[in-house]
């Protein structure tokens, strides 16, 4: 079998304006990394979950679903936004 050969990173050769400039990811509120995908998949669930507590506790009060969803949406655009 033959030994890898271990060789340095690129980056540490490299001197002054000639090193990459690496930005560092964004974090938001969520406590974990996230990309626009999984936002909305949690955004998707979070309003099946509001719906149902709405259709069991809410909405034998009076006030309509539509209200619910409106909620989930703007609540969904802050989330994959900001999130």
């Amino acid at each position: 079998m033959s030994e890898l050969q271990e060789t340095p990173l690129l980056s540490t050769h490299l001197e002054g304006d000639e090193a990459p400039d690496f930005e560092a990811p964004k974090h938001g509120f969520l406590p974990i990394e996230t990309n626009w995908f999984d936002r909305l998949f949690i955004s998707v669930v979070i309003w099946v979950a509001m719906s149902l507590f709405w259709f069991r506790f809410i909405e034998p009060l009076g006030p309509s679903i539509w209200l619910s969803n409106a909620v989930a949406l703007g609540l969904a655009v802050w989330i994959i936004k900001k999130g």
